[in-house]
């Protein structure tokens, strides 16, 4: 049996690598525009209820889909001012990407809530220079584009780091900077499957199963958001610091939240695979259907838990089975303790089943769809669903802002723009004239 892994396996994700430039730099004119100064970080301490703790940071979001952009759009909840930078064709995949109604990309405009949207070719090379010009007024670039891309472009981490010092570069991608498939091609469901996760979904001896939902993307978008918020504490706690590169994997933020599949493998010889709706590692907990064809999640797995279910069901003797008695056992006599639970509950009707756990305290939850989520009274109290305001519709109902903190009402976002919706007020901020824009859209830059 290998006790000792491999020394790879201790590396940390994301990977973060610091500019290197000299402190002169700093001085150079660009750091006064920057809202991560002393004079600034005073600002930010504010006790007013509206103001996130993001506030001030300006993030450009030159990202396309999915993953990426959400990061932004977190940030973007929390107080950042957030820019959306597309090509002039408004080719980015999510914009064609259903739900649409009408030709309004819904999904778009939902997942970039909160953004000004620009248009900005910067393979050109007036692209790349006016998207050069404007980074010293941004503390974060985020970007998602295949390893070396950018490179190609002529905007390589040493031409950013030029151009301000200080500038957090979030690139994101499906396998990182470095390694053999750095530049592969890859989506949601490529990142699911070889970060072990889809390996675990599905029945035991059939196909593996995907979500209806890219949750890869949306693990990255997480840990997107977390890397730019740690960044900007490093930041604010040193006004002389320097900026960083930080190098995403989707595939590795997935396997990241998979903390036992390693260990278990190397030290136990086990490799875990999908079971259904069970678990290897602690029992009861399975999906459930009542006698009216209900279907509901149950998870007992604490022995107090156990004992309480036990006695909501009436079968005391469980108690005492010597296949019951403890965690371990209930998952080796699995087969037996489940299939009476569930014999159980299809013989009656879910609102006795769910009146019942809920007297004896047993956690459980109807499968909710949205149309469940939407009625629910707790979902309702706490204002789960918000309504972001529109400009084509008045208004779109959207997840609210997570997480809350006590005391701070943080304003309702708008939808995402449309395509180079704030050129003129954005590029203005950048000495652009109308006459500017003009030209420039002529050529095809914006």
């Amino acid at each position: 049996m290998i006790r000792r892994g491999p020394a790879s396996v201790n590396r940390i994700a994301p990977m973060v690598r610091c500019a290197k430039h000299s402190l002169a730099g700093l001085r150079a004119g660009w750091h006064k525009h920057s809202p991560l100064n002393a004079s600034s970080r005073v600002c930010m301490t504010s006790s007013s209820s509206t103001t996130g703790a993001l506030a001030g940071v300006r993030i450009l979001d030159m990202a396309t889909v999915l993953a990426a952009p959400s990061g932004a759009t977190l940030c973007a909840d929390h107080g950042a001012d957030v820019v959306k930078l597309e090509l002039p064709d408004g080719s980015d995949a999510l914009r064609h990407m259903q739900p649409i109604r009408d030709g309004s990309p819904l999904w778009w405009k939902v997942a970039n809530r909160g953004k000004r949207g620009i248009t900005l070719d910067v393979r050109k090379p007036r692209g790349r220079a006016l998207l050069l010009s404007m980074l010293p007024r941004f503390d974060v670039l985020v970007e998602n584009f295949r390893s070396g891309s950018m490179d190609r472009w002529g905007l390589d981490i040493a031409t950013l780091h030029q151009a301000n010092p200080r500038l957090i570069v979030v690139r994101l991608t499906g396998f990182g900077q470095t390694g053999p498939y750095r530049a592969r091609a890859g989506f949601a469901r490529v990142f699911e499957a070889m970060s072990g996760f889809t390996n675990l979904t599905g029945e035991a001896g059939r196909a593996p199963l995907h979500s209806n939902f890219p949750v890869g993307d949306a693990v990255a978008g997480v840990f997107c958001a977390f890397a730019i918020a740690a960044e900007i504490a490093r930041l604010r706690a040193d006004s002389e610091a320097l900026g960083c590169e930080v190098d995403l994997s989707a595939t590795e933020a997935l396997f990241r939240l998979l903390d036992p599949l390693a260990v278990e493998h190397e030290q136990l010889g086990q490799v875990r695979h999908a079971v259904g709706n069970r678990t290897t590692y602690t029992a009861p907990s399975n999906m459930y259907q009542s006698q009216d064809g209900t279907y509901f999640s149950m998870v007992a797995s604490s022995q107090a838990i156990f004992v309480r279910l036990c006695q909501a069901l009436g079968r005391p003797e469980w108690l005492a089975d010597p296949r019951f008695c403890t965690a371990t056992l209930r998952i080796v006599h699995l087969d037996a303790l489940d299939n009476g639970i569930a014999e159980w509950f299809r013989q009656r009707p879910f609102a006795d089943i769910a009146a019942l756990l809920e007297q004896y305290e047993i956690p459980f939850s109807k499968v909710y769809d949205i149309r469940d989520i939407a009625a629910d009274p707790h979902f309702q109290a706490r204002g789960a669903i918000i309504r972001l305001p529109d400009p084509e519709y008045g208004s779109l109902p959207a997840p609210c802002i997570v997480p809350r903190v006590p005391g701070r009402d943080m304003p309702t976002p708008r939808t995402g723009p449309a395509v180079g919706e704030h050129n003129a007020q954005v590029y203005a901020q950048f000495g652009l004239s109308d006459a500017d824009l003009a030209d420039l859209r002529a050529e095809g830059v914006i």
